[in-house]
């Protein structure tokens, strides 16, 4: 499928087809949705890595994108999906990063904000018991969840990002979210949980 030649306003598919003969055209990709994928990279493996991991996802996507479907105006399902991957790559510190986090101390309470010093301390309270949680849960189940839950990404994109049916992210969602509100059953972390988990 061909394409004009944008503007700076151009789709994500016209700027990477302009890539194909002008490569710099590519940075616009990278203006665009970095920040994005280092939000979703630092959460999932720290922020010690993510900015090595954007790296890698845009030099992977730059090599990949003559391959790229034209008919995807949104490339964010794309470089998702390939973020992710990295993700698997570095799954080892991705479980350390969780040990860690479960550990980590609660942020000094802000004195007049009654409303964000509660939300803190209820995130601070349910961290260890997620954490468990996500990292019990199978590799391909947490990265639906996380994608879902984190990005806000719709079923049709994580199909998109993991290259998976939208059944498949269906059932993995649902096995994941039942594996998670298992593990926090009994547990004040309970009812925040449903409460995130709900507003899809």
């Amino acid at each position: 499928m061909r394409r004009r030649r944008g503007s700076a306003a151009a789709d994500d598919a016209a700027v990477i087809e302009s890539s194909w003969r002008e490569p710099e055209r590519f940075a616009v990709l990278f203006d665009r949705h970095a920040p994005h994928i280092h939000r979703y990279l630092a959460r999932r493996a720290g922020r010690e890595v993510a900015g090595d991991l954007v790296a890698e996802t845009f030099l992977a996507a730059f090599a990949k994108r003559d391959r790229y479907d034209l008919s995807r105006a949104d490339a964010r399902p794309w470089l998702y999906g390939i973020a992710t991957n990295l993700v698997g790559q570095h799954r080892r510190d991705e479980a350390r990063q969780y040990r860690i986090s479960q550990a980590a101390p609660a942020e000094p309470e802000v004195p007049g904000h009654a409303e964000r010093v509660a939300a803190d301390v209820t995130a601070q309270a349910m961290r260890p018991l997620l954490g468990a949680a996500l990292a019990a849960l199978p590799a391909g189940d947490r990265d639906v969840l996380l994608l879902i839950a984190w990005e806000q990404l719709t079923y049709q994109e994580v199909s998109q990002a993991l290259a998976i049916p939208v059944g498949t992210v269906r059932s993995r969602l649902n096995r994941a979210r039942t594996k998670v509100r298992q593990a926090l059953a009994g547990t004040d972390a309970a009812a925040t949980y449903e409460e995130i988990t709900t507003n899809e």
